[in-house]
């Protein structure tokens, strides 16, 4: 469970929803190939088992109550990496803010792989 606080007042939202929400929205975005596992042990995991399915969404607060987004993504090769990675952030920014009515969020982007 994941506590934000907005104008209104506290909202609690669960750890899987955000990440759906997350998931499915930079799925969307042009230029992304894919969501690679966010670290080695989990990308060793999803080579040797074919059922495990970890994403590279990782999702926490700070100290402020501000929520903390870290994507790890696979680009396709020939687009503009900086391009993709803006807009990425930008249209996650935009999802979270408008699902959970809070602002205050912050998104980093990992470009893991170039997918061809």
């Amino acid at each position: 469970m994941i506590k934000l606080e907005n104008h209104i007042g506290n909202i609690v939202v669960t750890e899987n929803y955000l990440k759906q929400l997350v998931e499915h929205t930079v799925r969307n975005c042009f230029g992304v190939a894919g969501i690679c596992p966010a670290t080695p042990f989990d990308a060793l995991l999803s080579r040797i088992c074919p059922g495990y399915c970890e994403n590279g969404i990782i999702l926490h607060t700070d100290k402020n109550g501000c929520l903390v987004i870290d994507l790890h993504i696979a680009v396709a090769f020939g687009t503009n990496i900086n391009t993709i990675a803006k807009s990425v952030a930008h249209k996650v920014k935009f999802a979270v803010s408008q699902s959970v009515r809070s602002s205050d969020c912050r998104v980093s982007i990992f470009i893991d792989d170039i997918k061809s």
